[in-house]
């Protein structure tokens, strides 16, 4: 070993100073930190703490209800939406289909249908009344049962009125048709015994060309169109009948007519035809003789004799006496 640089070392090593050397020792004046001093940071701490989350509670829970009654509002609009548009089918189509009778329609089932949707009981509407956030998110609940019951009972009301309206439609059309045959078939006997016996041809030419018209509408869809030709037909017969009638009423009279002229006639050739008579003094007609005769019997007296006897009278044609002095035997002269 080198004692130089031993020597070199043991210099070094003098020059050091200890570390305790440099540190400054506390002055004995100093204040120390009070004991409570944490503590009432850690409370402090804690209040700000619970304050932040009340205010942070605060603001989620205002938020929450805030949602809920955006919610429930919403809610309570489609219910009323919903039941708006029921009630207005209810009190209108629904009410005119409710009129019609089961013999008016084609399928009497559809009435019974219609009549158990109208028995249905509505829901009673409560609306957004909670004041917390779980009492509006449980009427929101409620809320959109209701709205589904409105849209689901409008849906089936809807159907069953439609199907009563289209089958009494379908009964209406059938109706129409059965009538116009029956009215087809009525027209055309009609126009077939009406032939000569009319006083206005016309009227049975006015039946012919609506017999035309209807047949070419009976196989329609349209009853009102048909029942439109039915009516025409039945106006048809009915000039047709009244034409007849008016024929028939013409007869009668022209026939009453010639039996009176026919009457009066053989009165009158009864009147013509009679007969006239004289006896004892008195001159008889005699009616009943197809010729007529005038007879006298009557008797004379002269002297002491009486002469008595009958002569033939000429034909005087019914007169009631002679015109002329009447010359009887033996010599009585007779006047009238």
């Amino acid at each position: 070993m080198n004692p130089e640089n031993e020597n070199d070392k043991m210099e070094i090593l003098e020059t050091v100073e200890t570390p305790a050397k440099n540190i400054t020792e506390p002055s004995t004046g100093e204040r120390k930190r009070p004991k409570w001093l944490l503590p009432l940071i850690a409370a402090i701490c804690a209040v700000v703490l619970v304050v932040a989350g009340i205010i942070g509670w605060n603001t989620y829970s205002g938020a929450k209800l805030a949602q809920a009654k955006e919610t429930c509002a919403a809610a309570a609009d489609t219910v009323r939406n919903n039941a708006n548009e029921y009630n207005a089918l209810l009190n209108g189509d629904a009410a005119d289909a409710a009129a019609v009778k089961a013999e008016q329609v084609e399928d009497s089932k559809t009435v019974e249908s219609l009549g158990k949707e109208l028995k249905a009981m509505a829901p009673e509407y409560e609306g957004c009344v909670a004041e917390d956030a779980q009492g509006l998110d449980a009427a929101t609940v409620k809320l959109n049962e209701q709205a589904d019951w409105y849209g689901t009972h409008e849906k089936s009301l809807s159907k069953a009125v439609r199907a009563v309206t289209e089958s009494k439609a379908a009964k209406r059309l059938e109706t129409a048709k059965t009538n116009l045959t029956a009215k087809l078939d009525e027209a055309s006997r009609l126009l077939a015994d009406s032939d000569g016996k009319v006083a206005d041809n016309a009227t049975r030419d006015a039946l012919s060309n609506a017999i035309d018209a209807a047949n070419g509408l009976k196989d329609g869809n349209d009853p009102a169109k048909i029942d439109g030709a039915r009516k025409t037909v039945e106006d048809a017969i009915n000039g047709v009948n009244a034409s007849v009638q008016a024929k028939t009423d013409a007869d009668a009279q022209a026939a009453a007519a010639a039996a009176a002229a026919a009457q009066a006639q053989a009165q009158a050739r009864s009147a013509y035809n009679g007969g006239s008579s004289y006896s004892g003094g008195a001159y008889r007609r005699t009616e009943g003789s197809a010729s007529g005769s005038n007879t006298y019997r009557g008797t004379t007296s002269g002297g002491t004799g009486s002469t008595s006897g009958s002569a033939p009278k000429p034909n005087l044609n019914g007169s009631y006496g002679c015109t002329e002095d009447c010359y009887v035997p033996p010599n009585n002269l007779i006047q009238h």
